[in-house]
């Protein structure tokens, strides 16, 4: 049947405290409402808290992650959330904000986008200074949102609806922390997190020094942080890092995705809190789980790609691992923060470094060059999924055949920069003519307390972000375990390694583009950071990334026209659902749909699970945010499009009707967008 949209979404049940039992059910560590003792109170904090919907294009668009042109998007899996976090010190007046984005990358084209947005809204209040946007680098996002070549080419350029949905959700996050600013207490804890981590890696690391290789005798970072919001002695909000790939998600699999860090977060606020919102509008809990020195961590423990449908699972499982290390650190004591809240950012041109002696190793002075990828980059991380057939991480002697004529041609000078890389693409050269990669790139320290994170606008090696930890620690006096590094941080510059990893030139060193002594560089830039917070200074700004948002290119046309199969309304359903059901089996309905990229649902959903109330009133139970929801595609003939929406019913699912509601948008002929909603039989759970 086709109908009018109902006049209210499923965010508008959540808020009016409707909605209960979302789900699957909580793991066995549940994590309590109420916090374990800690000396909270001293602290002097505002802190706001802030969650927004931050999904982009569903279908018929690139996927960022695995650089494949094979993997367009073709549904919603789970979507994409931005949690954001302010604190203030009251003392000093002084803040920051965190924004956590479940997101393939953080590129300068969003970074620059949400701080114009918060400029707008509140002045100088919010700058480049004191606004810290990380991303949790799923690899089952939409990509098409950079304003840098590289990273749109297998998106067929620029994707503008993606680009707002992202902007757009990171503000509303940051809004929403700003308006929930509170008296509160902050606790830090640390723990350990083994099993849910492998070094991808493990030669490279190898070449590290003992120093090094010792302080990771497993060759893993197992280091859980969690920070914790607690107001009138409860829990109401916590942040963890937790060092590893959002990969458990396979390059196979063709449906959005939150991965592995989304679930996590999904986990404890949904299916532990069960409800997302309070009556008065606000969260009734935010958990954000953050990355850190990831760049040479798998979740892909048998060091072999994850396959489609056995990535749901690994997802799953892995989610649940760094769910249950932070939530166990809740009814820890921990350690209440108190003192100063600080920032400090700079940008750094990364091609033209000169890098002073006490940072290089050798004692003498070196410099960074022009960016370029490395044959090993090409090859990808055969771990996770590998990109470009016929190159190896490595050792590549057949493109040294045929590439020593080409990059020496370009530029002896810059191969000599870059060994022992096997250059593949010079492409800061190619900046030249077209932006294809960020070269000048911010970097940042912020202060909470005795909490430090380094924001690092790409992947860290583990022990590269052990020697800016290191860095930094000594510096400003810290214990190490409290100075984190922030990866995937304000922009995208691929991977840094430490320069003994380089020399393997496994996918990651490949990858490090702006040569042998890009670390080094970074650990300066830190050490100035460092000092300048320590000291109350303030550092230059340096050279800004510039504005491109004039220059994206934009190649795939959008929705032309959407037609409902023969003899068929939009909304139809064209295979309806079983009479009865059992916990634990999957309902299936399939609709005559439309494109959904003609209204991403922003904030709102593509789908509706609901349930009749003994009174005849049908209350939402499950949307396309839930776990235990798939929302799938597929274009049908030129204009058609079938939609199938699945559920698996949770064991907690309450007896009784059911249905399945599709709301869809379609394309006329005169571009005119008309929305409409299908609405399957009753089935029965029993």
């Amino acid at each position: 049947m086709t109908t009018e949209r109902p006049p209210h979404s499923r965010r508008t049940v959540l808020r009016a405290g409707a909605l209960t039992g979302l789900g699957l059910a909580g793991s066995a560590v549940a994590g309590p409402s109420r916090a374990a003792a800690a000396p909270a109170d001293g602290g002097g904090y505002l802190v706001g808290r802030g969650l927004a919907d931050a999904t982009g294009e569903v279908a018929e668009v690139g996927m960022m992650g695995y650089g494949r042109f094979d993997q367009q998007a073709a549904g919603l899996h789970t979507r994409l959330r931005a949690r954001a976090f302010v604190v203030v010190d009251e003392a000093s007046g002084r803040r920051v904000m965190l924004i956590v984005a479940d997101s393939p990358m953080i590129f300068s084209s969003v970074h620059q986008a949400v701080l114009r947005r918060l400029g707008e809204a509140y002045g100088d209040l919010y700058t480049e200074q004191n606004v810290l946007i990380t991303a949790t680098h799923t690899h089952a996002g939409p990509g098409g949102y950079a304003h840098h070549l590289l990273y749109n080419t297998t998106t067929f350029g620029f994707h503008r609806k993606t680009f707002e949905a992202v902007a757009d959700g990171l503000f509303e996050a940051a809004q929403r922390a700003h308006d929930d600013l509170a008296p509160s207490g902050l606790v830090l804890s640390h723990g350990t997190l083994t099993g849910a981590s492998v070094n991808r890696s493990r030669s490279a690391f190898e070449r590290n020094p003992k120093a090094d290789r010792d302080h990771f005798p497993d060759a893993v970072d197992p280091h859980t942080t969690l920070l914790r919001v607690e107001r009138a002695g409860r829990v109401v909000g916590a942040v963890n890092w937790f060092p590893v790939h959002s990969t458990s998600m396979s390059g196979d699999n063709r449906l959005i995705s939150a991965d592995n860090k989304g679930y996590a977060a999904y986990h404890w606020e949904r299916e532990v809190h069960e409800v997302d919102y309070l009556s008065d509008g606000s969260p009734a809990f935010v958990s954000a789980f953050a990355q850190t020195n990831s760049g040479d961590m798998s979740p892909n423990l048998d060091l072999e790609p994850p396959t489609t449908p056995e990535d749901f699972d690994r997802t799953r499982t892995n989610g649940l691992r760094q769910y249950e290390a932070a939530a166990a650190q809740v009814r820890q004591p921990g350690v209440g923060l108190s003192g100063p809240v600080d920032s400090r950012l700079v940008y750094v041109d990364l091609s033209d470094v000169t890098v002073r002696p006490e940072f290089t190793g050798d004692g003498r002075t070196h410099r960074t060059s022009k960016p370029c990828v490395g044959a090993s980059m090409a090859a990808g991380s055969l771990e996770d999924g590998p990109a470009f057939p016929g190159f190896a991480e490595g050792e590549n002697p057949f493109w040294d055949a045929v590439s020593d004529s080409v990059v020496y041609t370009v530029s002896p000078e810059l191969a000599r920069a870059q060994a022992p890389k096997d250059v593949f693409v010079p492409i800061g050269e190619m900046n030249r003519v077209y932006p294809w990669v960020q070269e000048r790139v911010p970097v940042m320290l912020v202060r909470i307390g005795r909490l430090h994170l380094i924001g690092i606008p790409g992947e860290v090696t583990i022990c590269a972000g052990l020697r800016l930890r290191r860095t930094v620690a000594g510096i400003v006096g810290a214990d190490l375990d409290d100075v984190l590094v922030a990866g995937y941080a304000n922009a995208y510059f691929h991977y840094l390694t430490t320069p003994e990893e380089y020399d393997a030139q496994q996918y990651e060193g490949g990858s490090t583009l702006f040569g042998r002594w890009q670390l080094p560089a970074l650990q300066q830039t830190a050490a100035e950071l460092a000092t300048a917070l320590r000291d109350g200074t303030d550092l230059p700004l340096g050279p800004e990334a510039p504005d491109l948002s004039g220059k994206a290119l934009s190649l795939q046309p959008g929705v032309v026209l959407d037609a409902p199969p023969l003899f068929r309304r939009f909304g139809d359903v064209l295979v309806g659902p079983r009479e009865n059901y059992r916990a634990g089996e999957r309902v299936e309905v399939v609709f005559a749909g439309a494109h959904p990229g003609n209204d991403l649902h922003r904030g709102e959903t593509y789908l509706e699970v609901q349930r009749q109330e003994p009174g005849g009133t049908w209350r939402t139970v499950a949307d396309d945010g839930d776990w235990a929801t798939r929302f799938h595609w597929k274009r049908d003939g030129i204009a058609a499009s079938r939609v199938t929406v699945t559920w698996d019913v949770p064991r907690e699912a309450a007896p009784g009707p059911h249905r399945i509601v599709y709301h869809g948008d379609a394309r006329g002929v005169t571009g005119t967008i008309t929305p409409f909603t299908g609405t399957s039989p009753a089935f029965t759970v029993r």
